[in-house]
């Protein structure tokens, strides 16, 4: 634990704050209230700091633990690689960039909130997939290990269908608008990347689908 702590310690904060304020607004409604994304409010520039608070809070235990079991199967990685000042930038200003596109959409609907951190969580995914495509990680209940880019697809499928179908507060649009902040971000502060994850994925097609 403290061997992880050391390697990554941005991200061992960021996991750590997260889960404890989500636990604590679960009870709390007064907090909940003061942290969630008000998009109406927002938009006529008050209380902006939400957009960042809105993404330590989670709409029930379920969301949290999606969110946290896949942040914490990337985050820690992805921080060794790419580096401590750059993890936290990526994943700070994903979170705001992801929660865009929910302000303007959302700029006249007062009963409109959401909240967690579903974009900077999708922007450390495919930030780690653009390292490492063809890393695996198993995923109950499927019986065989998955490839960290078909983890990404099947994150997205996911995203889609809440974005589309569910009724909560949960910012599911911010999934996709997170996944291409992550791209663009890393690309951003590791330009040689891009050809590098050409170059894997291109030799792990030959290797892994025997081209």
């Amino acid at each position: 634990m403290m061997e992880t702590l050391m390697a990554a310690p941005v991200a061992s904060a960021i996991f750590i704050i997260t889960i404890l304020t989500s636990l604590m607004a679960f009870s709390n409604e007064d907090l909940l209230a003061k942290l969630i994304l008000h998009p109406y409010t927002v938009y006529r520039k008050k209380n902006i700091y939400t957009v960042f608070t809105s993404g330590l809070i989670h709409n029930d235990w379920m969301h949290l633990i999606f969110n946290m079991f896949s942040y914490f199967f990337f985050a820690f990685n992805l921080e060794r690689l790419i580096g401590h000042w750059q993890f936290g930038f990526l994943y700070i200003v994903s979170l705001a960039l992801s929660d865009l596109p929910t302000i303007f959409k959302h700029k006249d609907d007062y009963g409109y909130r959401s909240l967690g951190a579903s974009g900077a969580v999708s922007a450390v995914i495919f930030g780690s997939i653009l390292y490492n495509p063809w890393a695996t990680l198993m995923i109950l209940p499927l019986p065989i290990p998955i490839w960290y880019f078909a983890f990404g697809v099947l994150y997205l499928v996911y995203c889609h269908y809440a974005a589309k179908y569910a009724r909560d507060n949960v910012n599911h649009d911010a999934h996709l608008f997170g996944a291409i902040c992550g791209l663009g971000l890393t690309i951003i502060l590791h330009p040689s990347i891009l050809p590098a994850f050409f170059q894997q994925i291109s030799e792990g097609a030959k290797y892994h689908l025997h081209f």
